[in-house]
């Protein structure tokens, strides 16, 4: 099957790339490294009548330090973040999330404002980004505004974007020197999107925890407080709470107890590694 024929837009800056957002009435998509809207198209799942290319637009390709806070072009690659070709406020954690992303010529083109874009439950920053207290910047011809990763994503393969709105760049806060990190995943084969996913920050400095479950029909699981670790942010490998860790899967539809064990497979080993 072949993509349904569309009209293809590629301006030379973002002021252009955001006049034809603006004249477009909503029906526009944006492609930039190509790797998820381009199968849609293929199957027809889509069938925008004009396709805006940005990929060509370096601004959206900058790396830039706000104070503690790193801001990461929408259109900077999986590949530029796994070679480490932009800075790294995350002691490792950015590298390493992106190297696990399917294969690398996926991750030559695909971008991580992209895969925000997209908002495929089973996508690595996803779930990477809500736990590491991301935000994304929205903008159009005429303002721009910062959500929380949690706040833009809305469900699957849903987003808080309007109508006129790109995606421009994430601001991610420093993690501080003693924060640590756990995340895992389980696939049906390597480079494949993930079946259960989970990360797990722990902050001691600031007495605080994350943790979120990703790859479920609906928006991320996101545990702010301590909860699942009995109110504490030490031991947390012994004082899990399987038990409230499998109701809220419940409640957020995994209703399968097979799919549920997976999950919560999947959500100790991410807090053992945090743990270490």
């Amino acid at each position: 099957m072949k993509a349904a024929s569309f009209a293809y837009e590629r301006p030379r800056s973002m002021s252009d790339a955001l006049a034809l957002l603006a004249g477009a009435d909503g029906e526009a998509r944006i492609m930039a490294g190509g790797q998820s809207l381009g199968p849609m198209l293929n199957l027809r799942l889509m069938q925008p009548p004009r396709i805006v290319d940005i990929a060509g637009l370096a601004e959206l390709r900058s790396v830039e330090r706000d104070g503690d806070a790193l801001v990461i072009g929408a259109c900077v690659t999986h590949a530029d973040i796994e070679d480490g070709r932009i800075p790294d406020v995350t002691h490792g954690v950015l590298p390493r999330i992106a190297r696990g992303i399917a294969y690398r010529a996926v991750r030559n083109r695909g971008t991580i404002g992209g895969s925000l874009s997209h908002a495929d439950p089973a996508a690595d920053w996803v779930t990477t980004l809500a736990a590491l207290g991301a935000r994304v910047r929205l903008t159009n011809s005429k303002a721009q505004r910062d959500l929380v990763v949690t706040e833009f994503v809305q469900g699957a393969l849903q987003t808080a974007l309007r109508p006129g709105e790109l995606v421009t760049a994430i601001r991610l806060p420093s993690l501080s020197p003693t924060a640590r990190f756990g995340y895992a995943k389980a696939c049906r084969k390597p480079g494949e999107f993930a079946h259960a996913m989970a990360a797990v920050l722990i902050e001691p400095d600031l007495s605080r925890s994350r943790v979120v479950i990703g790859a479920i029909d609906t928006t991320p699981i996101v545990v702010d407080d301590s909860s699942l670790f009995g109110g504490a942010i030490t031991d947390v490998r012994q004082r899990f709470d399987r038990d409230l860790a499998c109701r809220l899967l419940m409640r957020a539809g995994v209703s399968d107890p097979a799919a549920r064990h997976i999950h919560l497979t999947v959500l100790a080993r991410a807090i053992a590694e945090a743990a270490a």
